[in-house]
């Protein structure tokens, strides 16, 4: 049996006549007459009653119809299906994002890639360390990574989203809140509250360079995980913070943000693993450089 057997019995099912039902299959009446025998024969089972003017169902016949229908319906899905995922339209991704990206970015691309690609089951991640990112890509979690860049790139395609300028984030009522733009020295008697160290941060490293250069020791008094969490010990008074640019979007009273100068900022980029050839990707990478101009 094959699928044509199933589009020819509708066919005749539906039109109840083998003529009409041969026009519209673009094929001659007896190749469809020979090809409904074929289909009972190995069904064992008549499907037909014939008469001159006209063509019935049997009882087999119309339940046989019903799950025919069924069976076409589904192939024809499927194709449909198959040709969506193809196409990027149809599938499933996962998004992991940095805390700055997170506030900054993250919004506006999941707006836009639910807008843009309705039917992808989209999965989004927030407040992730740069270090997790890469892990979750290459264990396969994690589909397309918003982080900071790291030394290790084995196995990733990495590309720049955009340069963020540093800020210090301090409590409104801090000496310095006044200021229009501070440099590390400055900092340097200063308690700091920093992301996760032990190479689980990219802002971590930074931090703790920038300090090097300037010939200080960065004074860390808490090492916090979130973002989000490092803004609001800022506003509890803990400490200062050096944050990426577009983590003042997260307003929290009671913080300040101030330019830290004389420092060269951090790159956003995104980062997907080599060998993905999901069609999905490509199109919410395409999404994400519209994003990040925008």
């Amino acid at each position: 049996m094959e699928l044509r057997h199933l589009r020819y019995f509708v066919a005749v099912a539906e039109q109840r006549h083998f003529g009409r039902a041969a026009e519209l299959l673009h094929m001659a009446q007896p190749p469809l007459s020979q090809q409904i025998r074929q289909l009972e024969a190995e069904l064992g089972v008549t499907l037909l009653t014939r008469t001159t003017r006209r063509v019935d169902l049997t009882a087999a016949g119309a339940a046989y119809l019903v799950r025919a229908r069924e069976i076409l319906a589904a192939v024809d899905a499927a194709g449909e299906e198959a040709g969506r995922i193809a196409s990027g339209s149809s599938g499933r991704l996962v998004v992991g994002c940095v805390g700055s990206a997170t506030y900054s970015l993250l919004p506006a691309l999941a707006r836009r890639l639910r807008e843009q690609l309705p039917a992808v089951d989209f999965g989004f991640r927030g407040e992730m360390l740069s270090p997790e990112q890469v892990e979750r890509l290459r264990d396969g979690s994690l589909d397309l990574a918003l982080l900071r860049r790291l030394p290790d790139q084995t196995g990733l395609t990495v590309t720049s989203v955009r340069h963020d300028r540093l800020l210090v984030a301090m409590p409104r009522e801090h000496r310095y809140a006044g200021r229009q733009r501070l440099r590390v020295a400055d900092l340097a008697e200063e308690d700091l509250v920093v992301h996760a160290g032990g190479g689980r941060s990219a802002m971590n490293a930074l931090v703790q360079d920038l300090f090097g250069d300037a010939g200080h020791e960065a004074r860390v008094v808490h090492q916090v995980a979130e973002t989000s969490t490092l803004v609001t010990f800022v506003a509890a008074g803990l400490g200062i913070a050096v944050v990426p640019e577009p983590t003042a979007a997260l307003a929290v009273p009671g913080v300040v943000y101030v330019s830290l100068v004389g420092v060269p900022g951090i790159e956003l980029v995104a980062a997907h693993r080599t060998d993905d050839d999901n069609p999905v990707l490509a199109r919410a990478l395409a999404a994400l450089s519209a994003v990040a101009e925008g």
